[in-house]
């Protein structure tokens, strides 16, 4: 996690610019449908919003797949927890054969909800 050196400081959210001749996106809401409320619902589950803080704070590339978190979960959860991270418009989710990578839709949120990723990014996960 980066280190803040005064009070006011907040990490800094990465937004890597978009590669060209990328696969189509998965099933998402428009931007303009993305609601506030199932937004907070997707971001209310401490993983995702680990998943979605991750992203913010440590991206290396431009998407990821799952395995990149090191996340000692079942397949079938984590799929779980990313398709509800898409569906409430918070990741956007990208098929490159038989894997998926995921990325935070950081303008189509900022745009929406101003300040909310920075309280993601400012969130404290616990130690466990």
């Amino acid at each position: 996690m980066p280190l803040r050196t005064t009070e006011n400081e907040r990490p800094a959210i990465k937004a890597l610019p978009e590669p060209p001749d990328l696969p189509p996106p998965l099933p998402e809401p428009a931007v303009e449908d993305i609601r506030l409320e199932t937004v907070l619902a997707a971001l209310s589950d401490p993983l995702r919003l680990r998943i979605v803080r991750k992203l913010l704070l440590e991206s290396e590339k431009f998407d990821h797949t799952c395995g990149w978190f090191g996340l000692d979960r079942p397949k079938s959860s984590l799929t779980h927890h990313f398709k509800a991270l898409r569906e409430a418009g918070v990741t956007r989710q990208r098929q490159y054969g038989l894997e998926r990578r995921s990325h935070v839709r950081v303008a189509d949120l900022n745009a929406r909800f101003p300040g909310l990723l920075d309280l993601v990014a400012d969130w404290t996960p616990s130690e466990r």
